[in-house]
């Protein structure tokens, strides 16, 4: 996807079936710890996407064997550990593949200088940074532990950690880390969070264990393990799957079902909050990939009415919030979302560029400092806005299905970038029915 500027417009309703990317956090870790294992590792489903692929050449970077082998699918041979990789690491705009990658190498007696792309560089690593440096790894970095960073691992300590925020991609980090730790690594969530990280720990072969206790999650991995090559199959990812769904729930007419989505529980906060707004969403043929719920989604159109959303959902949801303001923008009151502060640190200000955004599209929003309001009024949104993305696919994406169903055509800056984790995005689209072109 190479124009400067794509736009959507509305048109006939969508109709059709069909299958979203793979899982971009599951990919992610099946690459790492493929590397981290002793064995051949086989993967299917890998999304391949430009975030997912930085990964591959880190893990390439670090000695592990990485071929692609088909359509989505990997093999990746592991030693048993990373070694010291001979140059720096780019990992363009993955925020997530640099924090997992950097707790894995934490573990290591090796050096290793981290970089990335301009959005990337912005983003805070010190919420990673913190809690490896108690378990004794060291760095050099930019003010505010941004990168290009070089990280020194080896010799890690076990850590007792109380997560100040609930995050996914730091308590994996640690938990990565905590393989080669001398002693047990314990992390405790005030929120839970998506739990894949621990779930492929256990099938590749970690000893971990998971706990409630006054009301928090307590996650405890024991030193020691070795992890032995697994057979991963990555399922749809929820995230991927909100922009068909959410396009089928406000254009008039429209049916489309997403077949392999996953269902872990902790991922899917959008369906819950879209079916409290009325949404007509169904699930069928239920069953198991890799020990992960998947099934197969189809929404009809729906009318919608505005609700709050429990800050406690956030850590479910977090990435989809973009595209459930988009849903907000046609329904009928307010939605009210809160305890989103962590859409700020994104790869950008999500809370304010889908302000900016919605409101330049005809669309009451009202911007907090952790949150948002928008205030729909049951009705198309007036559209034929411009909207600057900051090279954030998420918003791209979200802007482009208000364009499909709003009153006039809507077009986003800087479209490239949803290459990152949906290279597909605008050919699935019109293969529904919609709209999307370069403008």
């Amino acid at each position: 996807m190479t124009a400067a500027v794509l736009s959507a417009r509305p048109g006939a309703p969508l109709s059709g079936t069909v299958k979203v990317p793979g899982d971009k956090s599951i990919s992610h870790r099946s690459l790492i710890l493929g590397a981290m294992a002793s064995g051949r590792t086989t993967i299917t489903g890998l999304l391949e996407g430009d975030d997912v692929l930085a990964t591959a050449k880190a893990m390439q970077a670090f000695g592990a064997g990485v071929t692609r082998t088909g359509e989505g699918a990997w093999t990746v041979e592991g030693k048993g550990g990373l070694g010291e990789p001979d140059d720096v690491i780019d990992c363009g705009n993955a925020g997530t593949g640099v924090r997992l990658i950097m707790g894995a190498a934490a573990g290591y007696a090796i050096t290793a200088t981290f970089t990335g792309d301009a959005s990337l560089k912005k983003r805070p690593m010190g919420r990673v940074l913190e809690p490896l440096g108690l378990m004794g790894a060291t760095w050099l970095s930019r003010e505010g532990g941004r990168l290009p960073l070089t990280l020194r691992g080896g010799g890690l300590a076990g850590v007792d950690y109380v997560l100040p925020m609930a995050s996914a991609q730091v308590k994996s980090a640690v938990l990565l880390a905590g393989l080669k730790a001398s002693g047990p690594v314990t992390v405790v969530e005030p929120e839970p969070t998506r739990d894949h990280t621990e779930r492929m720990l256990t099938a590749f072969g970690a000893s971990l264990t998971v706990t409630d206790h006054n009301d928090r999650r307590v996650i405890t991995l024991q030193p020691g393990a070795r992890l032995t090559a697994s057979t991963v199959t990555v399922p749809g990812d929820p995230s991927s799957a909100a922009f068909p769904i959410v396009a089928a729930l406000i254009t008039p007419g429209s049916e489309v079902t997403v077949t392999g989505v996953m269902l872990n529980p902790l991922r899917t906060g959008l369906f819950d909050t879209l079916r409290e707004m009325g949404a007509d969403l169904t699930i069928s043929n239920r069953r198991d990939a890799s020990g992960e719920d998947v099934g197969d989604i189809t929404a009809r159109y729906s009318a919608l009415k505005g609700v709050t959303v429990p800050p406690g959902r956030a850590p479910s949801m977090i990435d989809e919030y973009p595209i459930l303001a988009v849903a907000a923008a046609f329904a009928d009151g307010e939605t009210v979302m809160r305890g989103v502060g962590e859409m700020r640190v994104k790869e950008s200000d999500r809370i304010a560029l889908m302000a900016a955004g919605l409101e330049a599209c005809g669309v009451d929003v009202e911007e907090e400092p952790e949150g948002f309001i928008v205030r729909g009024t049951g009705k198309p949104p007036r559209g034929g806005a411009l909207v600057e993305t900051h090279g954030d696919h998420r918003i791209a994406m979200s802007h482009l299905i208000l364009g499909l169903a709003a009153g006039a055509a809507v077009q986003v800056d800087e479209p490239g970038m949803i290459a990152t984790s949906f290279p597909d995005f605008a050919p699935m689209m019109r293969r529904l029915g919609g709209v999307i072109e370069e403008a």
